[in-house]
């Protein structure tokens, strides 16, 4: 959700050095990037492991000879890099993410601010004023994926990292089954292991559905996706990937809802399954299970729902 932000930026302000700090693996999606940005990923379980660690980064980090900082995770390790250039007189401004007002927002069922918007605070405070510009990680570089998926192809990202943010996969695999019945190729995408060993299965429902889970980089899955026509993807890091692909995206909530503040940057709310029934929202950002034992926030959404909204958009 930062990569459109810091693009923007980088684009607007082509005078200015941008180091974007990341893990390793984040860095790898800063695909095509602006040339006055630059990423420093920081090796967490490596060499900035522990407080010599964090250390180790801070002076790393110092010798950029920054001239102001913007801390868009808000944890406590940022704290502390933080206070490590405050006290050296870098100007430092932290995001803000509203942690007591969104628990409110659960009763209250309140609209919070994008986390788009949230960072391009940050950089606002800092004295950058930023448009959100941003299209597509590949804009200006055509992507190269690993497979030509063909003219009429959608992805399905049926799996989230809680529970009560992942749809059924019973009724996923009726999603894929019904769009490949009218002449899409589906592609499943998801994590190597369980999930991949799940998602294989589908696969004998159809020739025109195709696992991939766990089968191609995240480069390569990025690539892909900005050849689909849709992403069908739950309220997962997946909906946010196929986002900054430039790919249009339905998105599917549970336990969350839009109102949260997670849509998926540039994607049309119309295109968000969502029934908001009277428990819904439970979590700010999912929970292992539902607290009530049901799940009807998703197990009430018909597939065919998903189908036809899917449909309405790429005929």
């Amino acid at each position: 959700m930062t990569i459109p932000v810091i693009y923007s930026l980088a684009e607007q302000h082509p005078d200015v050095e941008i180091t974007f700090v990341t893990r390793p693996f984040f860095a790898r999606l800063l695909i095509n990037a602006p040339a006055n940005l630059r990423v420093f990923a920081a090796d967490l379980k490596g060499r900035h492991r522990g407080a010599r660690g964090l250390l180790r980064l801070m002076h790393e980090l110092s010798a950029l000879r920054p001239t102001a900082v913007a801390d868009l995770h808000n944890l406590p390790r940022t704290w502390v890099i933080d206070t490590w250039f405050r006290m050296r007189g870098i100007k430092v401004r932290m995001v803000d993410k509203a942690r007591s007002k969104r628990k409110k927002a659960l009763r209250n069922k309140t609209e919070q601010k994008p986390f788009t918007e949230r960072y391009r605070d940050v950089l606002g405070e800092l004295g950058y004023d930023v448009r959100l510009t941003f299209k597509s990680l590949y804009e200006h570089v055509p992507a190269q994926p690993p497979v030509d998926p063909g003219s009429r192809a959608v992805g399905i990202a049926s799996f989230a990292r809680y529970a009560n943010k992942t749809y059924p996969p019973e009724m996923m695999r009726q999603v894929a089954a019904a769009l490949a019945a009218e002449g899409i190729d589906v592609y499943l995408f998801g994590g190597g292991g369980k999930e991949a060993e799940v998602l294989s299965g589908w696969e004998k429902d159809s020739p025109r559905i195709h696992c991939v889970a766990g089968t191609f980089a995240i480069e390569q899955e990025l690539a892909l996706m900005n050849r689909l026509r849709l992403m069908v993807s739950m309220d997962s890091a997946n909906q946010h990937l196929a986002s900054i692909a430039g790919t249009r995206v339905v998105s599917i909530w549970g336990s969350t809802t839009p109102e949260c503040g997670f849509m998926p940057y540039g994607q049309s709310r119309e295109n968000a399954v969502c029934h908001r029934i009277e428990c819904q929202p439970c979590s700010v950002a999912g929970t292992p299970q539902c607290p009530l034992g049901h799940m009807k926030c998703l197990r009430e959404i018909n597939p065919k729902e998903i189908v036809d909204k899917v449909l309405s958009n790429i005929s």
